[in-house]
């Protein structure tokens, strides 16, 4: 396949940066997208230039490091899938394809098509785990736990932090990232004890990250990899007003 790649190219987090056009010759069909970028980095490097920086690990959809935005949609037109997963014989022959980073003002650009999700990562530190001594790990089965509220926790714990639900958002809210760290403990006998003083931390936490807050039109769920439900936004919010309510009435 002959493709022509529009890529965003920055050198830093301070530095202008600008929309450079590649030639993608002879790109097999069954690469993957983060193949065809490594093709036209060789060919880079051997004509003395500096490759395009791009976030990748796993390359297996599982880990969410590899976000970017393709021809405006953050990990590209196909549900379900991050960006490692999305291959060459989606485009077709001629094709112009547009590569940008996760945008998102929380989201600093790093270097090109990099950028930086720590804010993720600090509201994860507010709140996001359960700090009692449970000790050594028990049998699964001996903690009864109603299917529907297991099912509605593995839903949210598939959450992969990649981003795709703030750069997707117009106003880059956070609120399905959130929901689904706080939906996952909720759900469960061990999130119980510190429910209420996890989701003030958090939901504070994501404000203080200057997230915007939810438009309400579910892009969000639309463009994550692992097709979160909107559904935990509102038991997010359900559990932040209660938690609020006790907070001042205490």
């Amino acid at each position: 396949m002959n493709l022509t790649l529009k890529v965003w190219r920055q050198s830093g987090p301070s530095a202008q940066g600008k929309i450079e056009t590649y030639d993608a010759r002879d790109i097999p069909s069954e690469a993957s997208f983060l193949e065809m970028l490594d093709i036209v980095n060789e060919r880079i490097i051997e004509k003395g230039g500096d490759p395009i920086q791009f976030d990748h690990d796993c390359r297996e959809g599982i880990c969410g490091t590899c976000s970017l935005t393709i021809n405006g949609i953050p990990h590209g037109k196909e549900r379900g899938i991050t960006t490692c997963q999305v291959h060459m014989r989606k485009f077709s022959e001629g094709d112009t394809i547009w590569v940008e980073p996760f945008r998102a003002n929380p989201f600093p650009v790093i270097r090109d098509l990099m950028v930086d999700r720590t804010a993720f990562d600090r509201i994860i530190a507010a709140g996001g785990y359960i700090d009692v001594r449970t000790g050594s790990s028990v049998d699964a089965n001996s903690i009864p736990i109603a299917k529907k509220d297991a099912d509605a926790a593995f839903d949210a714990a598939a959450c992969i932090g990649c981003g795709a639900c703030v750069a997707s958002c117009k106003n880059a809210s956070a609120m399905l990232f959130v929901a689904a760290k706080v939906s996952h403990l909720a759900h469960l006998p061990q999130g119980q004890p510190e429910r209420q003083k996890r989701v003030l931390a958090m939901v504070r936490q994501m404000d203080s990250e200057g997230f915007g807050n939810c438009t309400n039109q579910y892009e969000c769920e639309a463009a994550c990899p692992k097709e979160i439900s909107v559904d935990h936004i509102a038991l997010m919010n359900r559990d932040y007003t209660k938690a609020v309510l006790q907070e001042q009435f205490a």
